[in-house]
This record gives structure tokens, C-alpha cells and sequence, in this order.
């Protein structure tokens, strides 16, 4: 039995935001079946719909989803119509995403999802706030950290 409480569970910063981000998402869910999106999906979508016809390394870049994971999403996106890859102009070995019709209209249909979301979730704008700054500060640290 471990004795030293820095070994206990509860102790554990990742274990609270491991539980948070599962309960985090499966909140999403319901929200996102609306649109027939997962929550990766979105998250591309979301990063699309801020900045459209990008190539897969700036998506990987901006989403935080690695390469492996994120092409098998994407083609799942072009599956629903919702975006289309074509080869690069500038790379022909780069693919570029780009937001069909559907892919565009979709966002008039996600725009009321932050407030949906919010309204399951009994905190503070402040406090959300400083959970987001704090989030990406350990993101940021822990990525330098591996960077080294």
C-alpha cells in the first residue's frame, strides 16, 4: 500500500483533468449528434470554419490532433460531404482542406453550441476563463518540456 500521499489517486493533477476532459466531452455529445459531428470532428470543423483552405500540418498544428489521428477524421469529414482535400498547388506532396458548401453552411447550425454547452455547466465565466488560461499554460509547459 503506497504510504507517500504524492502516490495517491486523488492527488493526481492528470487524473482530474483526464476525468474532467471525458466528462467534458461525453457533455458534448448529445450537443454535436445535432450536427452528426464527434467531438474531434468539431474541433477540425471549429478550426475551419475560423480559417478555411489550409493545409493538414497547420490543422495538426492548430487542433492538437497528431497527423495519424487527424487523416483518418478528415477523410471522414470529406465522407459527409462536409469538406474536400486536394493536393497542394505550392506542394504536391502537402494536401490542403477546404469547407464545401455544407461544410460552410454548418456553421449556422454550431453557432448556439458554446451556449448549449454552457448552460449544462454550472460555473462562472471567471472561472471558466481561468480554467482555459490555466490549461493552456500546462499545455505550452509540457510542450516546451518535450521540445527539449
Amino acid at each position: 500500500m503506497a504510504t507517500n500521499p504524492k502516490l495517491h489517486l486523488e492527488n493526481q493533477i492528470c487524473h482530474s483533468l483526464y476525468s474532467a476532459t471525458n466528462a467534458l466531452v461525453r457533455t458534448y455529445r448529445p450537443i454535436l449528434e445535432e450536427l452528426d459531428l464527434t467531438y474531434p470532428q468539431y474541433l477540425v470543423m471549429l478550426a475551419l470554419w475560423q480559417q478555411d483552405a489550409v493545409m493538414i500540418k497547420s490543422l495538426v498544428e492548430r487542433t492538437r490532433i497528431d497527423a495519424g489521428t487527424l487523416t483518418p477524421l478528415l477523410k471522414r469529414l470529406q465522407t459527409k460531404s462536409l469538406i474536400t482535400m486536394t493536393k497542394s498547388t505550392e506542394d504536391s506532396r502537402q494536401k490542403m482542406v477546404v469547407l464545401t458548401e455544407d461544410g460552410q453552411a454548418l456553421i449556422e447550425k454550431a453557432e448556439d453550441i458554446p451556449d448549449k454547452l454552457l448552460c449544462n455547466i454550472d460555473m462562472s465565466k471567471e472561472d471558466g476563463a481561468q480554467l482555459k488560461r490555466l490549461s493552456e499554460q500546462l499545455f505550452l509547459l509540457l510542450s516546451k518540456q518535450q521540445a527539449q
